[in-house]
């Protein structure tokens, strides 16, 4: 199993390359369901996740063709063809779902276009329970039958799907998503009041529009459908990653860097800029993107308290955590998304952090130094915030686990060292 040993205490500098939205790329995957012309996606990144789910389609019966790879060039970078003309099995089951929560996703596409869709419970899941009772009781809205059955989630609408009027009752992107799907193929108008308003659930609104559907109120909490006998094919670039564009914005930050980043767009991450220039971190827009430089001196600790989208996203939470250990007193993070997602505080405390976990909330007292120690990582975000710590701590950070990190960062180490950093990636035998 993968190590990175990084020896830190270096700062940051030159430029970052930001791939395309992982969270976005994959329900766009699934929506190359809702039709038996070619779906093309450009920006797609090369990630564990990516592949996880082409594998799951495959077996579907989608057709995936992967088209050129250029990671410092190119405007579209890599592209995929994604053609389901001939859907060859409506099961989506355990032994590939069990992988990637975001495999539930092929739930409202399958079941729009062919009537039904048998797909395994995801499970549970490292940072909470991330129930799928939204996008169920969202599908029994537009006339769908489920039964759960020996873990496997099995749903018919044998008349096709009718459009309906679906009010969630807590905000949540994946059954956003899902629903979106189903009903761009559901006879009539469906409306989603309190709708998640995330960037990655707008992409994918404005790809199905790209498809032929008839959507309003994109990126809005209320989203009006109106479905089509059938969609078509389209070509549709992902947009840039908010997320990996706030982890790097944190790793220059933490290093005391000043670094570029190329492609980033300054919107989706405004209020987690605003934050950082409250930590005394400069964020500014560039023709190529975002710069990112630190104050002179220490940061300054600064509370945060995740949200859904335009707040603070907790996929960023571990990262400002790592952030704040340096800082200049006292930080109050607060997660109000999933439970168990403060994995990595045991973790960055081996590294001389101190910090306090009170139920929701975490209470970072920053230190003047972190150091280097072995770890382990827990989660995707939770791997990510350690790999941070080690960039700014004296001495050698070796993280342990390092497969969650490929699930959603492409080629960190080498984006990283190619600014400055003491990073590699060892094997088994190193």
């Amino acid at each position: 199993m993968d190590k990175i040993r990084i020896r830190g205490n270096r700062p940051l500098a030159g430029t970052i390359a930001i791939g395309g939205a992982k969270n976005a790329a994959l329900p766009l995957m699934t929506a190359s369901l809702l039709t038996e012309e070619t779906l093309t996606l450009c920006n797609i990144p090369y990630l564990g996740d990516i592949s996880t789910l082409a594998n799951l389609l495959v077996q579907h019966g989608v057709s995936i063709k992967w088209k050129g790879y250029r990671p410092n060039g190119g405007q579209d970078g890599r592209a995929v063809e994604l053609t389901a003309d001939d859907i060859t099995s409506t099961t989506a089951p355990y032994d590939l779902v069990r992988r990637m929560r975001a495999s539930v996703l092929v739930l409202g596409p399958l079941l729009a276009r062919c009537g039904k869709a048998r797909v395994s419970l995801p499970g549970g899941c490292a940072i909470g329970t991330r129930p799928v009772d939204l996008h169920l009781k969202g599908l029994e809205r537009l006339g769908a039958e489920i039964e759960l059955t020996q873990g496997y989630i099995d749903a018919r609408a044998p008349k096709g799907l009718k459009g309906a009027e679906i009010a969630f009752p807590t905000v949540s992107v994946g059954a956003t998503e899902n629903l979106l799907m189903a009903a761009s193929l559901a006879e009539g108008e469906t409306v989603l009041v309190n709708a998640a308003r995330e960037p990655e659930v707008a992409d994918l609104a404005r790809c199905l529009v790209a498809m032929g559907a008839e959507i309003e109120g994109i990126g809005t909490d209320r989203v009006t459908i109106r479905g089509k006998p059938r969609l078509h094919g389209a070509k549709h670039r992902i947009i840039p990653d908010r997320i990996e564009t706030g982890t790097y914005l944190m790793a220059a930050a933490i290093t005391g860097g000043d670094v570029e980043l190329v492609g980033a767009d300054y919107e989706p991450i405004a209020t987690v800029a605003r934050t950082l220039e409250g930590a005394g971190v400069e964020v500014s827009q560039t023709e190529a993107g975002l710069r990112v430089r630190r104050h002179n001196g220490r940061l300054t600790g600064v509370d945060v308290m995740t949200e859904p989208f335009p707040g603070f996203p907790t996929d960023l939470q571990a990262q400002m955590m790592a952030l704040m250990t340096t800082a200049e007193g006292a930080a109050m993070i607060t997660e109000t998304i999933f439970e168990n997602r403060f994995m990595h505080v045991p973790e960055l405390c081996r590294m001389g952090a101190n910090i306090n976990v009170h139920g929701a909330s975490a209470m970072v007292r920053g230190v003047r130094q972190l150091t280097g120690a072995p770890v382990m990582a827990t989660d995707l975000r939770a791997s990510v915030s350690l790999v941070l710590a080690g960039l700014a701590a004296e001495g050698e950070t070796v993280i342990n686990r390092v497969y969650h990190l490929d699930r959603g960062y492409e080629r960190v180490e080498e984006k990283l060292a190619a600014c400055g950093a003491d990073i590699e990636r060892l094997g088994d035998g190193s």
